[in-house]
């Protein structure tokens, strides 16, 4: 996303609310396991997921789950890993033969769906994406949850309430966001040169 800012930018057509990154299969992986971890039905359950889309820049806000649950830290702190690392294991389930295909398709879908109903003037569609923010002090571009609407992205939402665990790696995996951006800005502006 941040190099695809920039070239928008170089060419004069950059607009913030209408750049986002697809988040959604983190949103959707939490969902499933929060629901498989507690018995819920799926399809009442909501995570949000902020920070980036790789690795422990993959923050689900467990303690902001709908309904409420709620998790042991050896709960908290397993299920946060996996939801981190659930492309790779997806990838070693599939020994190597393919990856989260269907998932990526479904949450591919659900956000179409959710830009498209925004679109159409539909209130509350909500969806957590990696947008142009200044949620997190020093992170120009963050995932939280943004209302859609007829312009793209209508608002981004703040953080909310996060408990001492969330406080936690947020601050831990800050420098790794941040490092990401500017690799993707500096790529941006200093393309490597085509042979």
């Amino acid at each position: 996303v941040p190099i695809a800012s920039e070239v928008l930018k170089a060419a004069g057509v950059y607009n913030p609310r209408k750049l986002l990154g697809v988040t959604t299969l983190d949103v959707v992986r939490s969902n499933t396991f929060v629901a498989q971890a507690k018995g819920l039905d799926l399809k009442e359950v909501d995570v949000p997921v902020i920070g980036g889309h790789a690795g422990a820049t993959i923050l689900p806000l467990l303690s902001q789950t709908v309904p409420s649950v709620s998790f042991s830290d050896a709960e908290r702190k397993a299920l946060t890993t996996r939801i981190q690392e659930a492309g790779t294991e997806v990838v070693e389930a599939k020994a190597g033969a393919g990856s989260a295909t269907l998932s990526m398709a479904y949450a591919a879908a659900r956000m179409a769906e959710s830009t498209l109903l925004g679109m159409q003037g539909e209130p509350n569609m909500f969806e957590c994406a990696y947008v142009e923010s200044d949620v997190v002090p020093g992170a120009a571009f963050f995932a939280s949850r943004v209302q859609l609407g007829p312009q793209g992205v209508a608002k981004v939402n703040g953080l909310g309430q996060l408990n001492e665990f969330e406080k936690a790696a947020l601050d831990a995996m800050l420098p790794e966001l941040k490092a990401q951006i500017e690799k993707g800005f500096a790529f941006a502006k200093n393309p490597p040169k085509k042979e």
